[in-house]
């Protein structure tokens, strides 16, 4: 849960540019210029791309700078520098559009988390291909639900209609909360850097129906689950988190499923807190990830 001084507002910029001297130096100068008191700074130097990536946050006096002369000021910096840059106001929740099908132990977990304050989201809707009975026992809040069924035949009709649900709602971020169909080339790129999904992975990678019986058949000794930015390459999109938990030899099938939910469901968690908090900076197919 967020908590600052009601007399100021803090912000986070977060920022990548080519690598040169003088760019932490230039942009803590400008933040003390403009009447900012920095509270936290993370940086990292990507030698392979020679380009630099950053994460401060600051306050500044509520009655000081409104936010939008706060980034005219900073945007003449960010020129000199060529930086990709973004300014937020920490308090401000982002507004959440979240997809599932018929597992819901993620979804369950991500609104839990926002109703206990957790997380910095707005669930402003609930789309599913499944009827809202599938969740019988599940109280949603009011979010409004959209039940959306895809077929091949009928499933670019229904993802402009996604697209318009996204839009009318005012979503900043999609999350796929093990909803189990593949978005089309145009729509992951249309949700290009808002669109976070999670599922299982292995070593080895197991494919296809059944992954955690495939598992076991294999004997594996780690099961795991990544949560990543979704891309036209299926499951191959900017990594945000992963983790993994050791399998035994006395774990059956049901006992895989059991512990792969615990880990879907804390990882995608824990991806979404990176993407709302601007902790997770795409880099090419990769990202820069500011742990807390």
């Amino acid at each position: 849960m967020i908590r600052q001084s009601s007399s100021l507002t803090t912000y986070i910029v977060t920022f990548s540019c080519p690598n040169r001297p003088g760019i932490v130096a230039a942009v803590s100068q400008r933040l003390f210029e403009l009447g900012a008191n920095i509270t936290e700074a993370q940086q990292f130097d990507d030698m392979g791309s020679t380009r630099f990536f950053m994460r401060i946050v600051f306050e500044l006096p509520k009655d000081g700078l409104s936010e939008e002369t706060l980034k005219t000021e900073f945007a003449g910096l960010a020129n000199i520098f060529s930086m990709n840059w973004s300014i937020s106001d920490r308090s401000k929740r982002l507004k959440v559009l979240l997809f599932v099908s018929r597992f819901d132990h993620c979804l369950v977990d991500l609104l839990y988390r926002w109703r206990l304050g957790e997380l910095q989201i707005d669930p402003v809707g609930i789309i599913s291909n499944h009827p809202r009975e599938t969740y019988a026992d599940l109280d949603f809040h009011g979010i409004p639900f959209h039940h959306l069924p895809i077929t091949k035949e009928t499933k670019a009709e229904q993802e402009e209609r996604i697209w318009t649900v996204f839009q009318d709602s005012g979503a900043e971020l999609a999350v796929l909360a093990r909803y189990m169909q593949i978005l089309s080339n145009e729509m992951a790129t249309r949700l290009s850097g808002r669109c976070i999904n999670i599922h299982h992975s292995f070593l080895p990678g197991f494919k296809g129906a059944r992954p955690y019986h495939q598992a076991f058949s294999r004997g594996v000794k780690l099961i795991g689950a990544t949560a990543h930015y979704v891309t036209s390459d299926l499951d191959e999109g900017p990594i945000i988190e992963q983790d993994v938990e050791r399998i035994s030899h006395a774990d059956d099938p049901d006992d895989l499923i059991r512990k792969g939910r615990d880990i879907e469901r804390r990882v995608l968690a824990r991806a979404v807190r990176y993407h709302v908090e601007r902790r997770a900076i795409l880099n090419g197919n990769k990202t820069i990830v500011f742990t807390p």
